[in-house]
Parts: C-alpha cells; structure tokens; sequence
C-alpha cells in the first residue's frame, strides 16, 4: 500500500488483495511449495519471459524450481516497492542465489475471490559463471 493512503481509502477489495499476496509472499519466503500453490486455482496464468504457463500444474513446477534455487546458501532479497490498488498488487524487488544475480523483478498479480488469477513476471536476470 502507498504510503499517502489513509485508512479510509482503502477498500474491502484491497484488504483482500493484500491479505493475499502478504500470504504469497511469506509462503513463498518461507520455502513453502504448498503454501504459495494455495494461492493458485486450476484457472489461473502466469505470463514469464518464457511464456504463459497455465493452470496450477505448470505453475507448481515453475515454483519448484525457483523455491529450489532460492533454498540454496547465500540467497538474499530485498523488496524495493509494493503497492495495492484494489484487485492488483505490484511489486518490484531485487535478488542474489548462487546461481543467478536478480538486478531487478517485478511482478504483478491480479486476485480475485481470495486467489491469483493473473500473474506477469519480468526481471533482469544475470547467470553467476
């Protein structure tokens, strides 16, 4: 939420937004693979530079893998911006694993009836040699 935002301008709708991408982000900080799928329906799509993963299947093995990389020694994270406006939520962030240097990510999650239906990532992503 924008730090200029009062409490009387925030609506039910992004309450709601934010309780689930707090969710989402924890989970996913936590490692936990079952957690941030709980976030996630049958219906839902994740653009990547990669393409457009469908469904919660192809979003879990996507998951998987950066959960995976994320898990291993000398990781960091930091969140530079996140902001909530009804049903979409934006952040950007910046990130270091062993194997890759993240200068910038920023994703955006559209959420409806309590779950991600639409998520687009995009980052500058350097492999480490």
């Amino acid at each position: 939420m924008r730090a200029d935002m009062n409490v009387e301008q925030k609506n039910g709708v992004t309450a709601a937004t934010e309780s689930v991408l707090a969710h989402h982000l924890d989970c996913f900080g936590n490692g936990d693979l079952a957690g941030t799928m709980a976030d996630y329906t049958d219906e839902s799509r994740f653009f990547t530079p990669d393409g457009l993963l469908r469904g919660s299947e192809a979003i879990r093995r996507f998951f998987a893998g950066l959960l995976e990389e994320f898990a291993k020694p000398g990781m960091s994270f930091e969140m530079l911006r996140q902001e909530v406006c009804d049903e979409t939520a934006y952040i950007v962030w910046k990130a270091e694993t062993a194997d890759n240097h993240f200068e910038v990510g920023t994703d955006t999650f559209i959420v409806r009836d309590g779950k991600i239906v639409t998520q687009t990532f995009a980052g500058k992503i350097s492999p480490k040699q």
